[in-house]
């Protein structure tokens, strides 16, 4: 169906260089026009123990939750968390824009409230709110925010000039067909993802399975972890003009990923220091959570902060893809749990120190070789389902655009439809595996 989608019958120059041509009958005015601006609050007589859902930058990315909301009572809500929302509303990010920070409010059980770091759209009569939101995830709308953004480290735009920015759409029956075109064909898109995903989670739960019994084993020797693992520095002599990767890590075990090449100069404060192939590294504030991962080959000579400390595996003792699969384990969660301490909401230090002290069962080596041999094929499976996420994601990108910019003509498609169409999952994403995960990236960089 979607490959026989075609572009409308008529075009008028939309008079805007970046957005071109768009269907004779479709309306191009500013945002303001099709939206209301909130700055809705909670008032000052509302009561501490009152609790609410609290969304703040990190818990969105474009189209849907990166991560569920931090519950919250109104005593001890963040100062900016004065945005509340209701059904209906598309928020956008001002702050750090480049994020695309994107997400349409669908029905809720708790009273939703957002960070101050986001505009609230409110849509007027002839706007449907999820074609609204449809229009906001779209490239041309958040290329849009980027250009009218001011600052360079961390990119703003203010209310009034996001309610300036030009935009798009198609008169109110028109906007109903864009959706449900678009909730049925990203929600397959969506699902064939989250099949895939299934997949690498039931062979994470056959690697867990396999190195529990071996852990387990009679002749299992009990050591220090200090003793099978050392932790090791490689510091960097910093060249101001030479580029380097730095690394983050994702949680949940879902392996390094790689931030934009750097200048020297442009690293910060940190001490940065060289990875190698094989190296553990582990996230100095999220490991509890599971970030952690074992550097490939891809990951050598980039560069990780010392807020990433850095485990060698002793061979005589274990591979790094071993401790890798016993940390992954309850055992091995319960101990980054143990030696993770401090109450600022996620983040939370982990002691490498306390933690080398701990002792740990290790497999006869004999055994050892089903974990590696797991382990490889849960790698393989997992570089193979990103390449697969990665262009799926380009090509629902690119769909949205093209629909919502009037590229091509729905309506034909969408009468064809059947009578319930289920809309893309958005209410967590964090089994999709998201790309960086914006807050997670930089407190555990």
């Amino acid at each position: 169906m979607i490959a026989d989608l075609k572009p409308y019958p008529e075009y008028k120059e939309s008079g805007l260089p970046w957005l071109g041509r768009v269907p004779s009958h479709w309306a191009v005015q500013r945002l303001k026009n099709w939206v209301t601006i909130n700055r809705r609050t909670l008032g000052e007589d509302t009561p501490p123990d009152f609790a609410f859902d609290y969304l703040d930058i990190g818990s969105v990315t474009t189209g849907r939750l990166a991560k569920r909301p931090s519950r919250v009572r109104f005593a001890d809500a963040p100062s900016r968390a004065r945005r509340v929302l209701r059904s209906g509303d598309t928020i956008v990010s001002t702050v750090r824009t480049y994020l695309k920070a994107v997400l349409t409010v669908n029905e809720f059980s708790q009273p939703l409230v957002a960070s101050t770091g986001f505009a609230v759209l409110s849509p007027r009569a002839d706007t449907t709110p999820r074609c609204l939101g449809y229009v906001a995830q779209s490239d041309a709308f958040t290329h849009q925010v980027t250009a009218e953004s001011v600052g360079i480290a961390y990119p703003a735009i203010s209310e009034t000039r996001l309610g300036n920015i030009d935009v798009t759409l198609p008169p109110p029956s028109e906007q109903a067909a864009i959706v449900r075109f678009l909730d049925w064909a990203t929600g397959r898109l969506d699902r064939a993802i989250r099949a895939k995903r299934n997949e690498l989670a039931l062979l994470g739960e056959i690697r867990q399975t396999i190195t529990e019994s071996a852990m387990q084993s009679p002749a299992a020797l009990s050591v220090r972890l200090g003793v099978a693992a050392e932790q090791i520095w490689r510091p960097i002599e910093r060249q101001k003009q030479q580029t380097y990767t730095p690394i983050g890590l994702f949680n949940r075990g879902r392996g390094i990923f790689h931030k934009p090449l750097t200048e020297g100069a442009n690293l910060g404060d940190s001490e940065f220091f060289w990875i190698e192939q094989d190296d553990l590294v582990l996230s100095g504030q999220f490991a509890w959570e599971g970030a952690i991962a074992v550097a490939g080959t891809s990951d050598a000579g980039c560069i990780a902060s010392h807020r990433f400390p850095i485990l060698r595996a002793r061979l005589q003792y274990l591979s790094a893809s071993v401790l890798l699969a016993m940390l992954k384990t309850k055992f091995g969660a319960l101990l980054l749990d143990h030696h993770s301490r401090g109450a600022a909401g996620r983040n939370r230090p982990l002691n490498p120190r306390t933690l080398l002290k701990e002792k740990i069962p290790i497999p006869p080596i004999s055994v050892q070789q089903r974990i590696v041999d797991i382990v490889k094929l849960e790698t393989l499976l997992s570089e193979t389902i990103s390449r697969f996420e990665k262009a799926i994601r380009e090509y629902r990108t690119r769909l949205i655009a093209d629909v919502v910019t009037g590229k091509l003509d729905v309506r034909e498609a969408a009468a064809k439809l059947p009578a319930e169409v289920e809309p893309a999952p958005a209410e967590d994403d964090a089994d999709l595996g998201n790309e960086a995960e914006p807050d997670d990236e930089e407190a555990a960089g």
